[in-house]
């Protein structure tokens, strides 16, 4: 305590350097201490032992100090405790300068000011222990610094960000061009198996790491039938609509494992190696209606994109176009069928049946084959309308084309030409051939058993005419005539039999 008195009072005996005071010293010493006053920084010299020797009077602008913070004989140790207490340091500084001090190294740091202004303390060592310390004002080159990082982050973000908008638009250009080649090739389709041929090598193409199927209703809409698949042969014959959470649920349904979702069954029945971590439902609407289901599935990892940014957003938008495909084949079909087909019977009618003739004596013509005709109707028909109604004559109309859709053959076109009229056209088959179905179907006629209300209706019996291309005619017309009077000879030889044009 003694010897720390004595330096104290030693310090403030010595002749003080403070700006604006005059020195005894040297003229050197005042040079000095004018060249200091006139600094944009200021200046503190400490001894080797930790007492302020020198400052300038710009120290206290810099620091916004008093005259009580800092004077001569002020010990280094107080002044520091002070700025930290003032919140000028931090505590880290202080020990990383302290650390610093002790080894006799340079060092630098930034004040942060309660005004908000930044100031770098740097201390540089002298040779007698002591250390000459400068502050600068950097509040503007600090915020100067930082416009300039937040401007090169903000730069490099605008970068990334033009990238990954030009990426999506090279993805979405891609897809759009991918879905306009699908589109094209759709619409292009007669018939739904061309539609599901075209999905097929089309999807394998579009999504080249996924695997999928489509299943169409049935006819009866009791199941979906699996129609076509791709790059598996997982495919199930058929399919419950309440097996898929897609269809139950009337929406595009994602699964992936680990997610809080649950598989449908129809995967589950599917063979696969491993179960599907990752695959996507679509339920196919046509015009309001759910025509069918397309499932694909996704592998994991490492799978090729084709040019597509997000698969299941691609893929949702080519069930979208799958399904307008659908509807378009079937509206074509039902449209045509209304044009071709009688609407109470199901069979071909008159307009149809006459083109259909045409084109085959242009076949068989060509080739030199022949073909058969059968043309008949129902013995009394009138009675059941008198009788019974005609709802009840329709019922026979209906039943006789249930019939003639069982025992024809596939090749064959079966035809009602007008009231109780019906005709036969049978490719490659000869008049004898054609007698023999005519008799086939004029001995199940009887069988027929016909309910209306709450009666069975008498049993049906029909007469036929036979003629053959070329024997009977050359000529759709002349082939018509001449099976409608072999018909009118059935009729006068006593109906319900079967007669040859001769």
């Amino acid at each position: 305590m003694k010897d720390e008195k004595e330096r104290r009072s030693t310090s403030a005996s010595r002749p003080s350097w403070d700006a604006g005071a005059e020195s005894d010293s040297s003229g050197a010493a005042t040079l000095a201490t004018e060249i200091m006053n006139i600094m944009e920084q200021g200046i503190v010299v400490w001894s080797g032992d930790g007492y302020c020797e020198l400052h300038n009077t710009r120290v206290y602008q810099v620091l916004e100090l008093s005259g009580d913070d800092l004077q001569i004989g002020t010990l280094r140790a107080d002044f520091r405790q002070k700025a930290v207490d003032r919140g000028d340091m931090s505590a880290e500084d202080r020990a990383y300068s302290d650390g610093k001090v002790q080894a006799h190294q340079p060092y630098a740091f930034d004040r942060h000011l309660p005004s908000g202004r930044v100031v770098l303390t740097s201390g540089r060592p002298t040779r007698g222990g002591g250390y000459v310390v400068t502050f600068t004002d950097v509040t503007e080159a600090r915020q100067v610094a930082r416009d300039l990082a937040e401007a090169k982050l903000a730069a490099e973000a605008a970068q990334t960000q033009a990238l990954e908008i030009l990426e999506e638009e090279r993805a979405r250009q891609a897809e759009a061009h991918m879905l306009s080649q699908l589109d094209e090739w759709l619409q292009s389709c007669k018939t739904l198996e061309e539609l599901f041929e075209i999905v097929q090598r089309f999807m394998a193409r579009l999504l080249p790491g996924g695997a999928g199927e489509l299943y169409v209703y049935s006819n009866s809409r009791d199941v979906l039938d699996g129609v076509c698949q791709w790059n598996t042969e997982a495919m199930l014959p058929h399919i419950n609509a309440d097996n898929c959470w897609s269809l139950r649920r009337g929406r595009a349904y994602e699964f992936q494992r680990g997610e809080l979702c649950f598989a449908c069954e129809h995967v589950q029945q599917q063979a696969h190696d491993d179960d599907p971590a990752h695959y996507l439902c679509i339920p196919i609407v046509a015009h309001g209606d759910t025509v069918g289901m397309l499932h694909i599935r996704f592998l994991e990892a490492n799978v090729p994109s084709g040019g597509v940014s997000d698969r299941m957003h691609f893929a949702a938008r080519c069930g979208e176009h799958i399904s307008m495909a659908i509807a378009n084949v079937k509206l074509r079909d039902e449209l045509r069928d209304q044009s071709i087909r009688d609407p109470l019977t199901g069979l071909f009618n008159r307009r149809y049946f006459m083109d259909a003739m045409r084109r085959e004596v242009s076949v068989a013509s060509r080739k030199g084959a022949s073909f058969g005709l059968i043309s008949f109707d129902v013995d009394k028909f009138k009675n059941f309308n008198d009788n019974h109604g005609h709802d009840a004559g329709d019922m026979v109309l209906r039943s006789i084309g249930q019939v003639l859709s069982d025992v024809i053959g596939a090749a064959d076109v079966p035809c009602r030409m007008g009231g109780e009229e019906f005709a036969i056209l049978m490719p490659g088959a000869d008049a004898q051939a054609a007698s023999k179905l005519a008799e086939a179907l004029r001995e199940a006629m009887p069988e027929l058993r016909v309910r209306y209300l709450d009666s069975i209706l008498p049993p049906i019996n029909i007469s036929a005419g036979v003629a053959a291309y070329p024997d009977s005619g050359l000529t759709p017309p002349v082939l018509l005539r001449r099976a409608d009077e072999a018909l009118y000879l059935a009729k006068a030889e006593g109906r319900n039999c079967v007669r040859c044009a001769e």
